[in-house]
């Protein structure tokens, strides 16, 4: 939405199908707010819009206390865009610029620091740096409002770089101090700990078909690194991370009943998440990893309208609003996985994965590192009945992933990725299409020898999940 004035028809209307995709500002207030904010509908003149919310507060706008912008999903755009500014905003989501720098983020995206400042912000309003500390607060405020961690550790937790840095920017983007924010809620909402898990709800955008996600993550789950558990409809997906900074286990909970039938009046919802974190500071990458392996940034309103439009498609849609693409917690992992299958993945753990020091349950390992599988390829993966060539292929694939000739994060360019792999012996052109839809979030993936006509186009990838799920039902 480019036009300023049918944006405001957005905000007058609370059209929350925008929430994430723009917010406004209101002059006379100095708060920033999401379209569908239930205030009262400013006059226009008193209106300014932001494409992010760091825009927002980088003009001296603070969050609104009642629709907490600063929780919306994010923008569509940056997951569907294969430009430098999609691909910087992934990578500074997954916390790049946190661990890296800017000069980090601009060595991935393959462009200089000025240049990435520039672009970032010539489109969005605001440079790397804003963007960060944005979303670092975001951090803060969860972390205040969940745990019962000190406000020290929280700080560093965050992302900030001094205890004097987190207090100046919470207030700044929340006109209360730390120990404010954290007052406002019920000490019975802020009793986690790392141990005990963070408790989270991970927001989407309109309708949601979870139960179809759950479904494929049900077959595709690898014994000791995740599980499904409960019936339909009220199901639990666990599984380990491993993290920048330690390992994590997730639980994902499919609500009951059908979330896929959001109202008019207030479109979207969210699935309820606990996180085990053994170092707090994994939060935000934790966060977006899911997001994306839920796909709950997508814009489902979008998708559906394509796709629904088309006499093959349209009763699929109508049975599925909302139906997500569904990416992947471990770019690395998956990549082995599509290569190997389930069976051998589990072997794969069993015989190399790394224990946890407190298994879960079932959840015992984390799945073995690139350069472990690497590694042991000359050895003792090669002589068990890998003979076929995909043990080979295995190694290769580990080795590439392991050095840096394959990249598969959040900010690799999709077509760079695409042509190392190919490039490797042993992966053929169907398995490194799995790995563009999945890893890389490509949602217009067509597979070799799938009749996926281009008018489906930019959703291809969405409408292949329309006809599986259709075909599994």
């Amino acid at each position: 939405m480019t036009d300023q004035e049918t944006r405001y028809e957005a905000v007058r209307s609370r059209d929350a199908r925008f929430d994430g995709e723009f917010f406004f500002a209101v002059e006379t207030t100095g708060i920033y707010c999401r379209p569908s904010c239930p205030a009262v509908t400013p006059k226009r003149h008193n209106v300014r819009f932001f494409a992010t919310a760091a825009a927002a507060q980088g003009s001296g706008f603070r969050a609104c206390r009642r629709c907490r912008p600063d929780a919306v999903p994010g923008s569509a755009d940056w997951n569907v865009r294969a430009d430098v500014v999609g691909r910087a905003m992934r990578l500074i989501g997954d916390g790049v610029v946190d661990r890296e720098g800017v000069a980090g983020l601009a060595d991935r995206l393959g462009y200089s620091s000025r240049q990435v400042q520039r672009q970032l912000t010539a489109e969005l309003g605001a440079g790397p740096v804003a963007l960060a500390r944005a979303q670092r607060a975001h951090t803060a405020r969860v972390l205040l409002q969940t745990t019962g961690l000190p406000v020290t550790e929280i700080a560093f937790a965050s992302g900030f770089a001094s205890v004097r840095q987190f207090n100046d920017t919470v207030r700044a983007v929340y006109a209360a101090t730390p120990t404010e924010l954290r007052a406002a809620v019920r000490a019975s909402r802020r009793d986690a700990t790392p141990s005990a898990g963070i408790p989270l709800r991970l927001a989407h955008r309109g309708p949601c078909h979870a139960g179809a996600v759950f479904d494929l993550l049900e077959r595709e789950a690898v014994a000791g690194v995740e599980e499904v558990s409960g019936p339909a409809g009220g199901r639990t997906y666990r599984r380990t991370l491993r993290l920048p900074y330690g390992t994590g286990i997730v639980a994902v909970d499919e609500r009951p009943g059908d979330i896929g039938r959001a109202t008019a009046v207030h479109p979207g919802g969210w699935l309820d998440t606990r996180l085990h974190l053994t170092d707090p500071r994994d939060l935000t990458t934790a966060v977006q990893r899911l997001r994306r392996l839920f796909d709950l940034d997508a814009d489902p309103y979008a998708v559906d309208e394509r796709l629904g439009a088309d006499p093959r498609l349209a009763p699929l849609v109508a049975a599925r609003p909302g139906l997500r693409a569904p990416g992947a917690a471990d770019p690395e992992e998956y990549a082995v996985r599509a290569l190997v299958g389930r069976a051998e993945a589990e072997r794969l753990v069993r015989a190399y994965g790394k224990a946890l020091d407190a298994p879960c349950g079932t959840l015992t390992h984390l799945f073995p590192e690139s350069a472990v599988l690497a590694e042991s390829e000359s050895g003792s993966i090669a002589g068990t009945g890998s003979e076929s060539g995909a043990g080979g292929s295995l190694g290769v694939l580990a080795a590439a992933l392991a050095d840096g000739t394959v990249r598969l994060d959040p900010g690799v360019d999709r077509d760079d990725a695409q042509e190392a792999l190919l490039a490797l012996p042993g992966l053929d052109a169907r398995t490194v299409a799995a790995i563009r839809a999945r890893v890389l979030g490509d949602p217009d993936v067509a597979p070799p020898g799938v009749d996926v006509p281009d008018t489906w186009r930019p959703w291809r990838t969405y409408a292949l999940h329309h006809l599986r799920a259709a075909e599994e039902r």
